[in-house]
């Protein structure tokens, strides 16, 4: 577990503003399953099919087509759960949630109102070194996504594509926990994590698979703490939703815009209309989409189509088992196994693949000089060339054998930083390609001594000031490690300068 002190929430003062407000904010997380099939067909879920090729009847609401419940996207619901500490409901059931758009060819979505398959849960958010908000969650619910209109291909037509129509989501919802933007896109970030550890989504926030729905609200400050006494929504204000929001910069500029827009109309003596809305980065401002429906606009009602869901303990607990480690227990892990600062063990465990190439370079291995290598010169080098981890030319093994030479003296750093630029160009053995490039470094004490001795006797006034100056001495390092070729050990050559200085 993490060493972190929990911080309560605090009002977020609003700039130009006449007064302080606090800002409130709930999300709602739309995370597409990992799932090969769709929640109720075996149709494919691939990114990027042409329009329409991925479609079965049952996604098409065809006459007489039943949906038949995809085991492995309850299975993933369920890790979900897990990994959010959350309560796992052995019994859940689906609903209609009735509604017309254009790409909803059944004319209602099937969903989780009533009983939903995960209850309580929540996440720790890091918000500074040993800062932490915890967000409650509220339930996960799975869902079937709506296909997509697309009105820019004609001037006077729509168009629409079926391909995401049924596609198994997960809605995490929380509790109005959340207190400024900052905040928000920290508690993105850390649940996309999550569920990427857990490979129950892949997060891929530009191609659709992670959307937020941010509810933002204001009141004057005290309200909060009412609404925590009471649980009475009404104390927090009329909220807003902002919809489908896939970016985690344009989160930010809406969530403050929206408050912003929401102070405004407050202190001109106006009242907010509760409604769903979208986000212009173009501008840079909201806009109203539709009135906010309250769930009883949807009439929902029990799917005829579909027998509650009814799982067994047992099948949880084999779930429970095969859980990975997950962030936070991961950091926790190597800044004591490995030595790391806070700072470093969020770096290194920021994705999966990142921590377990670092855990590959140190295993043996001194832990924190393995992360100022991974962290600063491969995300470095991987960061100037646009990669990511999983497009390295450099494997951990190769970075290793690097580190092993820095230990046992064959090379230097500056030396390991060359080798390091011709395996990433080159590949090769570490060992092999420093000797066949004459990269070693310069152990023979008779070299080195001959070549010092050399220059005590040709530099004498150096001598003296270095003798009374023992900082000065640093000069005769450097003009051995030039008269060799940079290949001198460093070490052997202060301690042989010292020794034959009397220092």
């Amino acid at each position: 577990m993490l060493d972190v002190t929990y911080s309560p929430p605090k009002p977020k003062v609003i700039a130009g503003a006449r007064q302080d407000w606090e800002l409130v904010i709930g999300m709602e997380i739309h995370a597409q399953v990992a799932s090969n099939a769709k929640l109720f067909s075996g149709a494919s879920t691939q990114f990027g099919a042409e329009p329409n090729s991925n479609v079965a009847f049952v996604d098409a609401a065809m006459p007489g087509m039943l949906p038949v419940i995809n085991e492995f996207c309850v299975e993933l619901a369920v890790r979900t759960g897990l990994g959010l500490k959350a309560a796992i409901n052995l019994r859940s059931a689906f609903d209609r949630k009735n509604y017309f758009y254009p790409d909803l060819p059944q004319g209602y979505q099937i969903s989780q109102l009533y009983h939903p398959i995960v209850g309580e849960g929540e996440v720790l958010v890091e918000l500074a070194p040993g800062v932490a908000r915890l967000v409650r969650i509220e339930r996960i619910h799975l869902e079937q996504d709506a296909g997509k209109s697309i009105h820019d291909m004609d001037p006077t037509q729509s168009f629409v594509d079926f391909n995401r129509t049924g596609v198994a989501l997960m809605e995490i919802v929380s509790r109005p926990d959340i207190r400024s933007a900052e905040e928000a896109t920290a508690y993105v970030t850390k649940l996309r994590q999550i569920l990427r550890y857990l490979g129950t989504c892949d997060g891929n926030m530009q191609n659709g698979n992670l959307r937020a729905d941010v509810n933002v609200s204001v009141c004057p400050p005290g309200q909060y703490e009412k609404f925590q006494a009471t649980q009475d929504f009404s104390h927090l204000g009329t909220r807003c939703e902002i919809k489908n929001m896939n970016s985690m910069r344009f989160m930010t500029q809406a969530i403050d815009y929206e408050a912003r827009r929401q102070i405004a109309i407050l202190e001109d003596g106006g009242t907010i209309t509760q409604e769903t809305r979208l986000y212009d980065p173009d501008k840079g401002e909201t806009r109203s989409m539709r009135s906010k429906e309250e769930a009883h606009d949807y009439r929902y009602f029990p799917d005829p189509d579909l027998l509650p869901l009814e799982i067994e303990q047992a099948w949880v607990d084999d779930i429970r088992a095969s859980m990975p480690e997950l962030p936070d227990a991961k950091k926790a892990r190597f800044m004591s196994g490995f030595g790391l600062t806070d700072y470093d063990a969020n770096v290194l465990t920021a994705d999966l693949e990142s921590a377990g190439f670092f855990e590959a370079v140190a295993q043996g291995r001194d832990g924190k000089q393995a992360a100022n290598w991974v962290i600063n010169e491969l995300f470095g080098r991987l960061n100037k060339e646009g990669l990511t981890i999983a497009d390295t030319p450099l494997s951990a093994a190769q970075l290793g054998g690097v580190l092993d030479l820095i230990a046992a003296g064959t090379i230097s750093g500056k030396m390991a930083k060359d080798l390091f630029d011709i395996l990433w160009t080159e590949g090769g053995d570490p060992a092999e390609v420093a000797a066949a490039r004459g990269m070693q470094q310069v152990t023979d004490t008779g070299a080195i001594e001959a070549a010092l001795d050399a220059l005590i006797a040709a530099n004498p006034d150096q001598v003296a000031k270095a003798q009374q100056n023992a900082k000065l001495a640093g000069w005769f390092t450097g003009q051995v490690l030039k008269a060799t070729g940079g290949k001198a050990n460093p070490a052997v050559v202060n301690a042989m300068v010292a020794a034959k200085l009397g220092l």
